[in-house]
């Protein structure tokens, strides 16, 4: 009558014992991982303890939380993180007495450990603001939870360190009863400091988006949340402004001073192969197939160790702070492969990356490529090629419900010809291409990202 749900990535040395302490309960009839795109032993050390692993449909907790409530078969839903190894050993019932028993319809966790920052700092405060006849929970922020699958099913799991709270509030709003239970003594990792501001944004940002019908949420309320924390400057600015806007950077001759493919082709040996695929290769999703195939068999390590030696554009890390200070959400858009994008993206605070998603199989890439959906034409599109980053483009503006003519893309190569064209701001950037420095608003011929800052203000 139970289902307890694990999502994880790259939890090959905890997964396994979670795993078993769900199954151990007499009431539990399936145990599902949900694999976020591990690069590790996850699948192999969760699956030798008998649990169903599915993959993820999207990168992030909150993706792999839907899709394991979608999947699941019974009732009532558990859910527990794969990397505590801590947990009572009656876990399961703890969290789901209530639900048995019809004392509750949602059951948050509760536990001793080191005291959360973003919690009682942030958290509590604008829960006490926003919502001043909300529940007092002590851990408002817990991920280990239980409830009706019913209930589960309608909510909205929002990305990032914002949807545990955003799962609360939502119960919240549908009149749920939510008790909250104490599960013990847990022992995890605390949030870097580098994490912390980034970990206060995305909490600070569910908050406030779920409390926007509320008469209390207006900007005389919000100057007076900024007092509470300086990192939720961010959301807060989202949430009292009707603007936003978007910035999305190419990687490769741009963001890069170097193609990562070509700079691999020179170290592993296969620029003749390359050259070969280039030349005679049209159809741009067979040329992205073979061209990552030549890839197979290198680890995750090289990759990563190799695209770090590639020249960065002098200014990144600067142009990308400036240009969130102003109010843009900053992303890069590549056709290269989204290891590599992600490297970059976490290296330098971009706030997403999109790139083709390159496979591997225990850290080493088997040579498979997945073309993701968000480059071909789909009904937002705003043009008619069937592969373009132009469709990347209108994606993201949907998602963040951005008008294109408040973004700004920068680029380098006849790749990027439509997505300058198409966005409200195109830039060309050290290209070679005549025709993109003709459609281009503005053209830059040095590779310094401090000539971009009269357009990023």
């Amino acid at each position: 009558m139970i289902s307890v749900i694990i999502p994880a990535l790259n939890e090959e040395k905890t997964v396994s014992q979670v795993v078993r302490l769900a199954k151990r309960s007499p009431y539990v009839t399936e145990v599902i991982v949900v694999d976020d795109k591990s690069l590790d032993n996850t699948i192999a050390e969760a699956q030798k303890e008998g649990a169903t692993v599915i993959t993820s449909t999207r990168l992030g907790k909150g993706a792999s939380m839907k899709d394991g409530v979608l999947y699941a078969s019974n009732p009532l839903l558990v859910f527990l993180d794969a990397d505590i190894t801590t947990y009572q050993e009656n876990i399961v019932s703890l969290l789901t007495e209530p639900l048995i028993k019809d004392k509750a319809d949602f059951v948050k966790s509760c536990f001793s450990r080191q005291a959360g920052r973003v919690t009682e700092l942030v958290a509590k405060p604008l829960l006490s603001i926003l919502y001043p006849d909300f529940p007092g929970f002590w851990q408002p922020l817990s991920g280990m939870i239980a409830g009706k699958k019913a209930m589960l099913e309608k909510i909205e799991f929002e990305e990032g360190y914002g949807v545990d709270i955003g799962i609360l509030i939502d119960m919240y709003h549908m009149g749920a009863r939510i008790e909250e239970v104490s599960i013990g003594h847990i022992e995890n990792d605390m949030q870097p400091l580098e994490q912390l501001g980034k970990m206060s944004r995305e909490v600070a940002g569910v908050i406030l988006k779920k409390s926007r019908h509320k008469e209390a949420n207006n900007f005389e309320t919000l100057e007076y949340i900024q007092t509470i924390r300086e990192q939720m400057e961010f959301a807060i600015r989202e949430s009292s402004r009707q603007l936003k806007k978007v910035a999305i950077f190419d990687m490769d001759n741009t963001l890069l001073r170097a193609s990562f493919i070509q700079t691999a082709a020179e170290r592993f040996g296969f620029r003749r192969e390359l050259l070969e695929i280039v030349i005679t290769q049209t159809n741009p999703f067979i040329r992205t197939k073979q061209i990552a195939r030549l890839l197979k068999g290198k680890n995750i390590s090289e990759l990563l160790k190799l695209a770090d030696e590639i020249q960065v554009t002098r200014g990144s890390r600067e142009i990308v702070d400036l240009l969130r200070n102003n109010g843009f959400i900053v992303g890069l858009v590549s056709d290269s492969y989204d290891c590599i994008t992600n490297h970059f993206r976490n290296r330098f605070g971009f706030d997403f990356s999109l790139a083709n998603e390159l496979e591997f199989s225990k850290s080493v890439a088997t040579g498979e490529v997945k073309i993701p959906s968000f480059f071909l034409s789909h009904d937002k599109s705003i043009c008619h090629h069937e592969y373009c980053k132009s469709h990347a483009l209108a994606q993201v503006c949907s998602n963040f419900n951005v008008p294109v003519a408040d973004t700004l893309a920068i680029g380098d190569s006849e790749n990027d010809i439509c997505i300058i064209k198409k966005a409200g701001i195109g830039i060309s950037f050290c290209s070679s291409n005549p025709l993109l420095d003709s459609i281009a608003d503005y053209v830059i011929k040095e590779p310094d990202f401090s000539l971009l800052k009269s357009i990023a203000g």
